[in-house]
């Protein structure tokens, strides 16, 4: 029996599965529940082990059916990469029960749906806005939502708190100290609020307002066509921009059923390590600047230069580089390019050892990190942490072994994992995937393959330009994909990778346009930043900085 089939015979077990809608296209499996169930079959898949991750929760607009919502769940296995996406379908004003009851992750997941959609979680203790500000009126993400539609706020919230059992909600502690830490504030990056009630130095309990550089990407991406829905990846986590570009285009080359050359695929992997060793950079540097090790930093940063100079040889851009296309790569490489990585693989293996030598073995360092705040392997998966964090916790899960892409399966490198899930833990975690994607580059960088950077379809691919101007059917081919666009057929997939914060997932919906008809980003740090309050609750107030610094947000991705 096939996985759909197996699923089938078990949930008929214990449901009537006669109502249940069961599919498969595109590797996808798809399972359509009543909203009655979707619970207790959420429960039933965790408990019986068949999905221990929720990864996420999403919501789609159909507003010409009855049902007009998609409530979208997407499992995930860790031991056997197996994924399954539960739909629930639901009129206007229909609520489904919350999933918080299984996994805590779908807080944050469950409020974005409602946010943007305006769909209803019964149960849920904190159903209010958390995107767009308290003054917004409407669900952008509708389908009636105008995309230039913007809406100032004109007046701040007061420190407010989620509700749970045993607490006062909003209303505040005569006996505690409330304290606002950033939007402005150097620790919280100018994109972060942290709302406090102290005891002393003691945090009693905390909650986060995010949103402040919400741009709504994901309309955006419905307004544009797919191959112009490129650049504004590189502005999610625009700390390592190609791993966005890798992820959203290897998504639509699976909606349309393409795979890219050999050399795409080493190119891809190239840019994809390098840019994981400087979002490491930047995660490992700030993350001293918050603890007052400013020599790290600097000392960091002049080799996050170094890997910009070679994205600027390849494309011309450094920051923001959209390099990726579907189907493969925008171009060749210049010559000598690769020869040019090795040599900075050689530099930046000494700079890793020396910034461990600055760091990890710095007394005050230690005493900061070790043991500080740490969360266990099961607390990490209940909240849907991926990446380093989930890793430094002792779970061993990482995409590009257990469900590998580009020949990742071909290359030799270890996956570290920590034991104590501390912040010291998570430093330890990236500065040795450093040494792993060091590894990763020089064994690509060694053996390229030859051959073409990028199909050449003529239904996928622009012709290159001396074929546009230099003969009638490239000028042709030119003009027709430029004004009929990129067409994958009708469907829908998830795809993901493994992003420097973990796991970067691509939910995209086609209606057989020219614009994706849904695109939902599954930020890693998103899962992760959601559990901050309950991380720090009971900690000390300089220890929740530590904290949010190895926690590794980069607003982008964040916010959207």
């Amino acid at each position: 029996m096939n996985n759909l089939e197996v699923l089938k015979t078990d949930l008929a077990r214990r449901f009537q599965v006669d109502s249940y809608g069961f599919s498969s296209a595109f590797g996808d499996n798809t399972l359509v529940v009543p909203k009655e169930d979707l619970v207790a079959v959420l429960r039933h898949l965790k408990d019986s082990q068949a999905f221990d991750f929720l990864m996420d929760v999403c919501g789609a607009d159909y507003p010409s059916r009855e049902k007009r919502f998609d409530v979208v769940y997407h499992l995930f296995n860790s031991k056997t990469a197996k994924r399954l996406r539960i739909k629930v379908q639901l009129s206007e004003g229909e609520a489904v029960d919350t999933a918080t009851t299984v996994w805590k992750g779908a807080d944050w997941f469950e409020r974005e749906a409602y946010d943007m959609f305006g769909i209803l979680f019964r149960g849920h203790p904190n159903l209010r806005k958390i995107l767009t500000h308290h003054q917004f009126v409407g669900h952008p993400l509708r389908k009636d939502y105008e995309a230039d539609r913007q809406q100032s706020c004109t007046v701040t919230l007061p420190i407010h708190f989620d509700n749970e059992p045993g607490s006062p909600g909003d209303v505040l502690n005569d006996r505690y100290i409330p304290l606002n830490i950033g939007p402005s504030h150097p620790a919280m990056h100018g994109t972060l609020r942290v709302m406090a009630e102290l005891d002393g130095e003691t945090i009693v309990r905390a909650a986060c307002e995010i949103g402040y550089l919400h741009r709504c990407f994901e309309k955006m991406a419905e307004t544009h066509p797919y191959n112009q829905v490129i650049p504004y990846t590189d502005r999610l986590n625009y700390c390592s921009a190609p791993m966005n570009n890798i992820g959203y285009c290897k998504a639509v080359e699976r909606l349309l059923g393409v795979t890219i050359p050999p050399k795409a695929q080493a190119m891809r992997v190239v840019l994809a390590e390098l840019s994981r060793i400087i979002d490491h950079i930047i995660a490992v540097g700030t993350g001293g600047v918050d603890l007052g090790a400013l020599t790290a930093f600097f000392h960091l940063l002049t080799y996050r230069e170094k890997v910009y100079n070679l994205f600027e040889k390849l494309c011309g851009s450094r920051l923001t580089v959209a390099m990726t296309r579907v189907g493969g790569m925008a171009n060749d490489p210049p010559e000598g390019w690769f020869n040019e990585v090795l040599d900075f693989c050689k530099e930046m293996r000494g700079a890793v050892d020396e910034i461990s030598a600055l760091m990890l073995d710095n007394k005050i360092f230690i005493k900061r990190t070790r043991g500080v705040l740490p969360v266990s392997a099961h607390e990490a998966v209940q909240w849907g942490y991926t990446g380093p964090l989930l890793r430094a916790s002792g779970v061993g899960l990482d995409l590009r072994k257990t469900d590998p892409y580009y020949g990742y399966d071909q290359l030799d490198f270890d996956v570290p994992v920590g034991t104590a899930g501390d912040i010291y833990d998570r430093y330890v975690c990236r500065i040795e995937e450093m040494r792993q994607s060091i590894r990763i580059v020089e064994q690509v960088c060694k053996n390229v393959p030859s051959g073409d950077y990028t199909i050449r379809d003529k239904g996928i691919v622009l012709p290159e330009k001396k074929d546009v101007y230099g003969n009638i059917e490239g000028l042709m081919n030119h003009f027709m994909l430029v004004i009929k666009g990129l067409r994958p057929p009708v469907g829908e997939v998830y795809d993901a990778t493994e992003a420097a914060n973990g796991e970067l997932g691509f939910y995209l919906v086609s209606d057989g346009s020219a614009n994706p008809y849904r695109l939902k980003v599954r930020p890693p740090c998103f899962a992760i930043y959601q559990s901050f309050p309950h991380v720090v609750k009971g900690g000390m107030l300089a220890d929740a900085i530590a904290t949010v610094a190895s926690m590794n947000v980069i607003a982008g991705e964040l916010d959207r």
